[in-house]
């Protein structure tokens, strides 16, 4: 029979996850109900009791969520990672952002910049700024926004540049990547996948895992600014 699956994820992996699954929906019959919000948000929403079939948060939240006995032990795994990228409005200069230095000068040039307010992107993006050696420099110039309100905010002209997951920067609309950070100052945001031990259907929700950490599926996840670890 087929079954409804409740997904809660970070917003890191949604491009990889609704793309993969209509194909797991056409496979299967089963539908996929997924719902994104950053980690510490997941963490609030699943702590605070809310029922869920399949999260995909970061890896220590799904040891915790093991622990309190709301993840299967036997039903979870590494998912993958995303890097932190730049990106600008379409239509607006598009600095070189390739090196170290030029990353430097690109951000110094910049008005303001936008990141998450709570993501891991953020916690990311702040570090880079510390390898550069210019956090206090920049702090003047930063924007934090919920997820979703980078591209109105680049729009009216509030920041002229967003820094965000590799996997979010990719999905959005009316801007230009300027690519990923450089490996030298880069920070990587990693993901987990479990099955909740109160999945309505256990063995639909652990056949929709499997699905998503298969080898089969992996060019998906570089399309769409993840990594396999």
């Amino acid at each position: 029979m087929a079954a409804e699956i409740k997904l809660i994820g970070s917003p890191g992996v949604r491009g990889v996850v609704m793309e993969l699954a209509s194909g797991f929906e056409k496979q299967t019959g089963h539908r996929i109900a997924a719902d994104f919000a950053v980690i510490a948000v997941i963490k609030r929403r699943v702590e605070g009791g809310e029922a869920f079939d399949v999260v995909i948060p970061g890896p220590e939240l799904i040891g915790d969520l093991v622990k309190q006995g709301k993840v299967a032990p036997d039903a979870n795994a590494p998912f993958g990672r995303t890097g932190v990228g730049l990106a600008v409005l379409t239509g607006t200069p598009a600095p070189d952002i390739s090196t170290p230095g030029k990353l430097r000068d690109a951000l110094l040039a910049a008005k303001a910049i936008g990141h998450s307010r709570e993501g891991q992107s953020g916690v990311g993006f702040r570090a880079a700024l510390d390898k550069l050696g210019i956090a206090n420099l920049m702090r003047p110039k930063l924007r934090t926004f919920d997820e979703g309100g980078y591209v109105e905010a680049l729009k009216s002209g509030e920041i002229d540049m967003v820094a965000s997951g590799m996997g979010p920067i990719l999905e959005m609309r009316g801007v230009e990547v300027l690519g990923p950070l450089p490996r030298d100052v880069q920070s990587y945001v990693r993901f987990s996948i479990g099955v909740a031990t109160a999945a309505r259907d256990p063995a639909a929700a652990r056949a929709f895992m499997r699905f998503l950490t298969s080898a089969e599926v992996a060019p998906a996840f570089k399309a769409r600014g993840l990594e396999r670890d």
